[in-house]
């Protein structure tokens, strides 16, 4: 019986390149596949003599790092679930998280200790360790007493591997539980799907808190044997010099108009690129064409989420159409229903829905929920409206949860919105997105006054709330938000009167 742990996957490629480069870091640090592989054996042994079972979460607030990529590969080894947490989560959020989780261990940045201890001990968290970004920390002090590696665990396929959180359109987060196989199908299909070899080269600038940068870029670089780039950050200096080492590049669409903006950028700058991918928002018709013009390249663009991994993209050998996500990768159905799940003629706009090896377990605690976003046949409902092609195209129209994507992290209004309406001096609020050159969109607090209020005390009350990313760029205010005949604030006419707000 095949093991259907995703690290016994890894460890299989990882014996074949053995003393191969598997990543370079910008200070040109090497690490091989087999120091990579002793690495999350050691990890692997050092969480379990802390205690922790097969099953049990680990939760991971850190910057990125080779050691920060050893604790996830460690947590796949030991069947231990991993759950990642964005690095600008501040205190009101990791208070849900960590309650909601339950871990059995958290791990932070040094920084972050005395802001995290008390949230730990509120939740029950048995053990919090830290780990730096230069790589010392706690979690280092007791990974250095650990002599031998833990042996890959013998997991199900359906085990599940990694706990993310998504909040919905009520405010509350949601965990979606991704299993191994959720994650070894959908890497191996974009192995096969782009082409990735040993031969290749990752520029890899995303972070590792995210399903792009932990689950796609990786799988498609632990699949196939290639090396990377490993750079903590999208820095644009750093990223122009690693270009022409590398074969690949994944980025969000911000990482693309930020090279735009280099003068002088151009086809000498990408000649031993083979592809560029994006992702995590959508990109602009605009970028496209420029970047192509410029570099000659077609960006591959692709469509995935947090609950279901990649699901469409445009073929690395054929039409790259512009204002499109692609087809379906292979072993994912993807189909346009309306409100009664019923499939949708081509061309015709409706609630995109989607079923495969890919789709997520379920909501972490949340049954009713799970039973609510699947239909009778077993289609998630991913809540984007699109449509599908007579070729076979899908393209994504709008966002039914009116989320905003803000350089590729996704931000839910509800979430912000809940927190403006508590502030003195608001009588109600809306959260839209507006365009934005840098980030693609960017948040704007639309607030209804009832009394003394202004746009910097709004905004430095939430910074103290929630996560930088979330905190909107402007506060405009109104006389009132504008309602259908049913009460529900029209977004879509918020967004049209201030779509030109941050240009």
């Amino acid at each position: 019986m095949v093991n259907g742990n995703l690290y016994a996957h890894f460890q299989a490629v990882f014996q074949q390149q053995n003393d191969k480069v598997a990543l370079t870091t910008a200070i040109g640090s090497e690490v091989t596949y087999a120091e990579l592989d002793q690495l999350a054996g050691r990890m692997a042994a050092c969480l379990a003599g802390l205690g922790v079972t097969q099953g049990d979460r680990v939760s991971v607030q850190v910057e990125k790092s080779v050691a920060a990529l050893g604790l996830y590969l460690g947590c796949l080894r030991g069947g231990f679930v991993f759950h990642p947490l964005n690095t600008g989560y501040k205190e009101h959020e990791l208070a849900y998280f960590l309650g909601n989780a339950e871990p059995a261990l958290m791990v932070c940045d040094g920084a972050d200790l005395d802001t995290l201890q008390p949230l730990c001990d509120a939740a029950g968290v048995s053990a919090l360790l830290t780990l730096n970004r230069d790589g010392s920390g706690t979690l280092i002090d007791q990974l250095q007493q650990v002599a031998e590696p833990l042996p890959v665990v013998e997991l199900d396929g359906e085990a599940l591997a990694a706990l993310l959180y998504s909040s919905g359109t009520t405010g509350t987060p949601k965990g979606i539980m991704l299993s191994h196989e959720n994650l070894r199908s959908n890497a191996a299909s974009l192995v096969e799907g782009w082409g990735f070899t040993a031969d290749d080269v990752l520029l890899h600038a995303l972070p590792i808190f995210h399903v792009h940068g932990l689950f796609v870029a990786l799988g498609c670089v632990f699949l196939s044997g290639a090396s990377m780039r490993w750079l903590t950050g999208f820095n644009l200096e750093q990223v122009m010099a690693e270009l022409p080492r590398s074969t690949a590049m994944m980025g969000v669409p911000t990482y693309y108009t930020r090279l735009l903006s280099q003068p002088g950028f151009g086809r000498q700058d990408v000649a031993t690129i083979r592809l560029f991918i994006s992702g995590s928002a959508p990109l602009l018709l605009e970028t496209f064409e420029e970047f192509e013009e410029r570099t000659g390249h077609r960006i591959l663009e692709r469509y995935g989420m947090t609950e279901t991994n990649m699901n469409t993209s445009n073929p690395l050998h054929g039409e790259r159409r512009g204002g499109t996500v692609g087809l379906p990768l292979p072993g994912v159905e993807v189909r346009i229903a309306d409100g009664d799940d019923q499939p949708l003629a081509a061309g015709e706009i409706g609630n995109l829905q989607v079923r495969g090896h890919n789709v997520f377990k379920g909501y972490w605690k949340m049954s009713d929920k799970t039973a609510e976003d699947f239909t009778a046949d077993g289609y998630f409902n991913t809540g984007d409206k699109g449509q599908i092609s007579a070729d076979g195209y899908v393209s994504i129209v709008g966002r039914a949860k009116d989320m905003v994507i803000s350089g590729g992290l996704n931000i839910y209004p509800k979430e912000i919105e809940l927190l403006v309406d508590e502030l003195s001096g608001v009588a109600e609020s809306a959260v839209i997105g507006v365009p934005h050159a840098d980030f693609g969109e960017a948040v704007v607090a639309v607030v209804v006054r009832s009394g003394d209020t202004e746009e910097p005390a709004i905004i430095a009350a939430l910074k103290e709330q929630i996560s930088a990313f979330k905190v909107p760029k402007r506060v405009v205010f109104v006389d009132q938000l504008p309602r259908n005949t049913m009460g529900k604030v029209q977004k879509n006419l918020l967004r049209d009167q201030f779509a030109g707000l941050l240009s």
